[in-house]
């Protein structure tokens, strides 16, 4: 699974002409599903980004999570991430799930963000959707849950 998490002071999802999930303070969350991943991938991947210490405490610095920045999610399906663009001009999509898999998978990384402490929005799974947004910082996360560090024994 592979995660883009900006920090954003506001960022809206709409469809044609209908907005689907707006936020304001909060992360923006663009998330890609391969073909391997499971839900200890998506279980994993909402602790890590429920976890970030990237927005500021009073003095500044990048030291508090979403929920004690008072922050929401919007969750945003991109099957895109996994485009490899190594061989030619045109991205490749081979390792990214096909719908039915990513959708089932996707529906539970949202489920499972809102069991946690704070509001969650989303986009429309397969939807041609507009995404608006101000990233604050700019502040841009890259996770791969195949590269975690698997925590000691």
């Amino acid at each position: 699974m592979r995660l883009l998490v900006q920090r954003v002071s506001q960022a809206q999802v709409t469809v044609g002409l209908e907005s689907t999930g707006s936020i304001g303070v909060g992360l923006l969350v663009f998330v890609g599903i391969s073909r391997e991943d499971t839900t200890a991938d998506a279980d994993y991947a909402v602790q890590k980004i429920a976890g970030l210490r990237i927005f500021p405490d009073a003095d500044g610095k990048m030291n508090c999570n979403i929920q004690q920045a008072g922050g929401a999610l919007l969750i945003v399906s991109q099957f895109t991430l996994y485009g490899d663009c190594r061989k030619g001009n045109r991205p490749s999509f081979d390792r990214a799930a096909p719908p039915e898999q990513a959708r089932a998978l996707y529906a539970y990384f949202v489920e499972a963000a809102r069991r946690g402490p704070v509001p969650v929005e989303t986009g429309v799974f397969q939807a041609s959707m507009q995404v608006h947004l101000v990233n604050e910082g700019p502040v841009t996360i890259w996770i791969d849950t195949r590269e975690k560090i698997e925590p000691r024994a």
